[in-house]
C-alpha cells in the first residue's frame, strides 16, 4: 500500500499493536503531531494522552490512552509507552476511583516527599485521559 506505513506500538508487557497505517497522532510534548508514509525521520517523547490511529483503507480513527514514552519514525513507526489501552478496553468507573484515590491521597493534611506527589500527579492525569478516551477522545471522528 504506497500511501500506508507500518506501525508498532509496544508497552513493556507486550506489542499492543501491529499494521500498516495511513496516519498516527501522538501527544508530544510540543503538542500533538501526526506522522505519515515518507515522513522525515523523527524521534519524539511523548506526553499522557491520546494515540489516534487510522489504518490503512480505514476511514475512521482507532483511538487509545497512552502514558508517554517516546515515538521513531524512520521505515516504519515504531511507539514505546509505558501503557496502551483501547477506548472500548477503559474502564471508565475504575480510572474515575483511581483518579479519586489519588487526589484523595494528595488532599491529605500530612507532608508528602516531593516523588510521591509527582506520582500522584501522573496517576491522575493518566486517570482524566483514560475517561476522556473512553468518552470518544478529544478529537471528533471523521
Amino acid at each position: 500500500m504506497a500511501n500506508s506505513i507500518k506501525l508498532e506500538v509496544i508497552t513493556p508487557s507486550k506489542v499492543f499493536y501491529k499494521g500498516d497505517v495511513e496516519l498516527v497522532i501522538v501527544p508530544t510534548y510540543e503538542g500533538d503531531e501526526g506522522f505519515m508514509a515518507r515522513h522525515a525521520y523523527a524521534t519524539k517523547l511523548l506526553d499522557i494522552g491520546e494515540l489516534w490511529v487510522q489504518e490503512a483503507g480505514q476511514k475512521d480513527f482507532k483511538v487509545a490512552a497512552i502514558a508517554g514514552g517516546y515515538v521513531d519514525v524512520k521505515e516504519s513507526i515504531i511507539l514505546f509507552t509505558d501503557a496502551a489501552e483501547w477506548q472500548e478496553d477503559i474502564d471508565k468507573e475504575r480510572a474515575a476511583q483511581e483518579k479519586a484515590r489519588a487526589e484523595g491521597w494528595l488532599a491529605e493534611e500530612k507532608e508528602h516527599e516531593p516523588d510521591d506527589i509527582a506520582r500522584a500527579q501522573i496517576a491522575i492525569a493518566k486517570s482524566i485521559i483514560r475517561m476522556k478516551v473512553a468518552e470518544g477522545g478529544g478529537r471528533r471522528r471523521r
